[in-house]
This record gives structure tokens, sequence and C-alpha cells, in this order.
């Protein structure tokens, strides 16, 4: 089976000479469909870098990435957007939410950008809300929303439709202990349901959650270690490390 993700040998460089800084030094990782990994670090080990290069919001200096056994390199600029589109959802650090969108709005936009009609892209938001417990709050703008309702319709939004990657950058950041399992419970059962996600967090106990959490520092991924739980743990937290 062909894995969804597959950074060979990635590498980033920032700047040259005196002012070089390498964010990511020749990583290795292959996540499969209904994998969930999560990426932990220090500060500046790379994590954000290594998010944004797989979902090819930003070019590696050197390696391969390829999604689903496509080459992000021999994709015209054109395919690539439609591939973010259609293929990759992202949970940004700060929502990234539209304030003059309501929540039903923000979910079903990009399943609009991709020519998806209006009335069955509303339709498919509103089912993705409802399963996440925020029927009652779909017309509301993000300002009247609490940071955990944000936090689920930005979840909302990167599941929905036929997405097949999920890339989720501290997706419980500054919330609660309840409201940040909430949130991982949404991406586990995405991944259950056949999406392979890739989760940075810093909280150790949020990480146990996924299926193998690897570890970066200086740009290096220095480990990785397999959830005791097992990939069929899809309910419940693994334990503590």
């Amino acid at each position: 089976m062909t894995a969804m993700l597959e950074m060979r040998r990635v590498s980033k460089v920032h700047g040259s000479g005196p002012t070089e800084v390498r964010a990511l030094r020749e990583v290795d990782l292959t996540v499969d469909r209904g994998e969930l990994v999560a990426v932990m670090g220090p500060s500046g080990s790379g994590k954000s870098t290594l998010l944004t290069i797989a979902g090819s919001l930003e070019e590696a200096t050197s390696g391969e990435i390829l999604i689903d056994g496509s080459e992000i390199s021999d994709m015209s600029l054109d395919d690539r957007a439609r591939l973010r589109r259609r293929s990759i959802g992202y949970v940004f650090q700060d929502f990234n939410l539209l304030a003059g969108l309501t929540a039903v709005e923000n979910v079903a936009l990009p399943l609009e950008l991709d020519g998806v009609p209006s009335p069955q892209a509303q339709d498919s938001a509103y089912e993705a809300l409802r399963s996440l417990g925020l029927e009652d709050r779909a017309v509301h703008f993000p300002d009247d929303l609490s940071g955990g309702e944000q936090q689920r319709v930005a979840v909302a939004r990167a599941v929905v439709g036929n997405r097949r990657l999920l890339l989720a950058d501290e997706p419980s950041g500054a919330l609660d202990s309840v409201n940040g399992e909430a949130v991982m419970r949404l991406v586990r059962d995405a991944c259950r349901r056949g999406m392979a996600g890739v989760v940075v967090t810093h909280d150790s106990q949020l990480a146990a959650w996924a299926d193998r959490v690897v570890f970066l520092r200086d740009g290096r991924m220095v480990d990785q270690t397999i959830s005791p739980s097992g990939p069929e743990s899809l309910l419940e937290p693994g334990p503590s490390r």
C-alpha cells in the first residue's frame, strides 16, 4: 500500500553564510492511511517547518516529498494548489478562521473554492459541524465563539470533504485539558476514518493519542516511539509518558 505521506531526506535551509539556519536536516518520515503521528521537540527544532513542507506551503531545499505516491516537486503550482484544496486539511495554531464568515461558511469555503456547488458545500459543512456538536453555532461568527468552539470549527474545516492528509500545528494550544483532549479525540476519529494525520504538540499527554511519536531536535529526527496502546486505541488515549 502506498503511504499517504513520504518525506525522504528532506532538508530546509534559510539564509546563507553566517546567517544560515538549517531548519530541517535530512528528515525521513512516512505516514500511512489511518495512522496518527505526533511530532514533538523543543522550540526551534523544526516542527512547524516540517508541517508546512509536508503540506506544500513551503518548498524544501533538498529531498523528496510524496503525497499519495505523487512527488510534489513534479507538480505545477496549480496542481499543488488543487492538491491542498482537495486532499490536505490544516489546523493552524491561530485557527485562521475568516472573521467575516460564519462557522459553516468557514468550513464550506475550501469545498466552494474547489468548485463544489454552494448548497452541497454548505450541507457537507453543516454535517461536519454537527458531528462535532456545533450545529447550534453554525451561523455564528468566529468572534462570537469560544476558543474551544473556534478550535473545533478549524478541525471541521480540515476534515470536511474527501481530505486524505491532516496536518495540525499545536491543535490544542491555549486550550484547557478537557478541550485539548476533545480536539485530539476529533483528530483521532478522522484518522479512524482513513485519513493520515501529523500533529505537532508539546504536550506528552496529548501525544499519547498518536500511534507513533517522533522527536525533532535541531532539525533532525532523533528518536521515535510507538504507542503501547497501538493503532486500535481509537477512543481512549494511551498511557501518559
